[in-house]
């Protein structure tokens, strides 16, 4: 995604400046609008190597940063302190280079939120929005303990995802590197040897053999192929449409499309808790859990209830309609807001997801090992065959 700083004239009539993330400049003002009446001015912000800001601050980070200012907020001292405290202390330098920002900012009077909004343009909507209701209803302390609750949940989440999938991945990497090495050094030896005896050759031996010219002298197409791939569905998923079709399609992979439905019922449930305990309505929790969903299309039909809501209807009713999140989510979502605990209901809901993620995760990954031995030894009996066969036939001709 792409950084861009932009000028607007809110809806009230006062002049906003902030920073937005989209793929591109059509996209990042249409954004815009749905907040504010008129973009003024909006330019690409470069993000080179010498920015301290570029790119995201991890969860594991703001996690750690809400925690430092609930303790402080909490201890009685002001806002301005903390801020400072931070930024003095912390070895953050893209962090560093916020919190110094906003330090300043809030010396001048601007608020926290604002200031967060402007100074850290790939910070999440849910940070920002959770201090500015936090801001408003004079519960800071509450909001950040909520924020250092819903990012560490998070970074932890993501941190046993990418745990249970290293040594899955480790194995094939290895493997695709051993089979390469096999066909650009070990094959052409045998090749060679097999000419100078004239054996005729079987027809496994025969692909191999092909196999292994192609890697030793046409690598390049290989390599330009996989690069052509890559720019082609980066052009392809530019288009707001085909990038919902994309995402569509991850929810739909077997195995891992499951696990990632799992993941946005999680994080539909936890965002929405976070945001409605910090004290925002419904409505506006909804609209900004549809920006921050990982996966777009989810997204954008979570955002596609905003316009139910607002005409009055209840939000299980409104999820069950527009939206494809678990049946379980929908269900105890209607069951929160008829008993009136939406939140706590919440809560309680995504930390049964976050339990299944666990489960589904080392199912796959239970299924994937012998699903990759399987391969590998496919392959290392065709190498072996292709190899050996030559020499049997050899021999029985004697």
């Amino acid at each position: 995604m792409l950084t861009y700083k932009y000028k607007a004239i809110s809806k009230k009539g006062a002049e906003i400046e902030g920073f937005i993330e989209a793929f591109s400049e059509y996209e990042a003002i249409n954004k815009i609008k749905e907040n504010h009446d008129i973009v003024t001015s909006i330019s690409e912000v470069k993000m080179g190597k010498g920015n301290a800001v570029a790119g995201k601050i991890n969860e594991k980070a703001l996690a750690i940063l809400c925690s430092q200012l609930s303790v402080i907020v909490g201890a009685g001292l002001p806002i301005l302190r903390a801020v400072e405290m931070i930024a003095a202390q912390t070895e953050n330098k893209k962090l560093k280079t916020i919190m110094e920002g906003v330090s300043k900012d809030v010396a001048s009077g601007v608020s926290l939120a604002k200031s967060f909004q402007t100074k850290g343009p790939n910070l999440p909507i849910t940070f920002i929005e959770t201090i500015r209701s936090g801001e408003e209803s004079g519960t800071l302390e509450h909001s950040f303990r909520r924020l250092h609750d819903y990012f560490d949940k998070t970074a932890k989440m993501k941190g046993k995802v990418k745990n249970a999938m290293v040594y899955p991945a480790f194995t094939m990497i290895v493997a695709v590197f051993v089979i390469i090495i096999i066909m650009v050094k070990a094959v052409p030896v045998f090749t060679n040897s097999f000419a100078e005896l004239g054996v005729d050759l079987p027809l496994p031996t025969k692909m191999l053999i092909g196999l292994s010219n192609f890697f030793v002298h046409y690598w390049f197409a290989l390599v330009a192929l996989i690069a052509l791939v890559l720019v082609i569905y980066k052009l392809y998923e530019k288009k707001e449409d085909n990038r919902l079709k994309l995402e569509h399609f991850k929810l739909k992979i077997p195995i891992f499309g499951k696990l990632a439905m799992l993941k946005q019922a999680s994080q539909f449930a936890a965002t929405m808790s976070t945001l409605i305990g910090a004290g925002l309505p419904v409505v506006e929790a909804v609209s900004i859990t549809g920006k921050v969903m990982d996966n777009k299309y989810i997204g954008s039909q979570v955002k596609g209830t905003v316009s139910m809501l607002e005409e009055g209807k209840r939000l299980g009713d409104s999820l069950h309609n527009r939206t494809e999140l678990p049946q379980l989510l929908v269900e105890m979502t209607a069951v929160g807001e008829e008993t009136g605990s939406l939140e706590s209901t919440l809560d309680t809901i995504g930390e049964f997801y976050d339990g299944e993620i666990d489960t589904q995760t080392s199912r796959m990954v239970t299924l994937l090992e012998p699903i990759i031995i399987c391969v590998l030894a496919v392959v290392v009996l065709f190498i072996l065959v292709s190899v050996y066969a030559p020499m049997f036939s050899l021999y029985g001709g004697i």
